[in-house]
């Protein structure tokens, strides 16, 4: 089984993740609950995209390099169902932020 693609989505959604915890944090609508990630955001934007991005990156080779074993096309899929959670949490934060919700 080929997971370029989605892998790419992965990474993608990795992206969309981290530009909407940007966007949330920097206009106080939510905080970063992740320890580590808040550290980053507090010495600025360009290391919390740069660490996210590097782990993405090293996420996504480690999965491409792996591709032939059945535990990488397992991790893909939780991955993609945990990241599409994730899409939906901030959603749904924008939308109550907004005062939608």
């Amino acid at each position: 089984m080929n997971l370029a693609r989605p892998v790419f989505l992965l990474f993608a959604l990795n992206l969309i993740d981290a530009v909407l915890t940007l966007a949330w944090v920097r206009n106080g609508i939510a905080p970063e609950s992740n320890e580590f990630m808040a550290t980053l955001l507090d010495m600025g934007d360009l290391p919390f995209l740069g660490f996210k991005i590097a782990m993405g990156l090293f996420t996504a080779g480690v999965l491409l390099y792996g591709s032939q074993f059945r535990l990488a096309r397992y991790g893909v899929r939780l991955a993609l169902a945990l990241y599409i959670g994730t899409i939906g949490i901030h959603i749904f934060t924008g939308l109550a932020g907004m005062g939608y919700l």
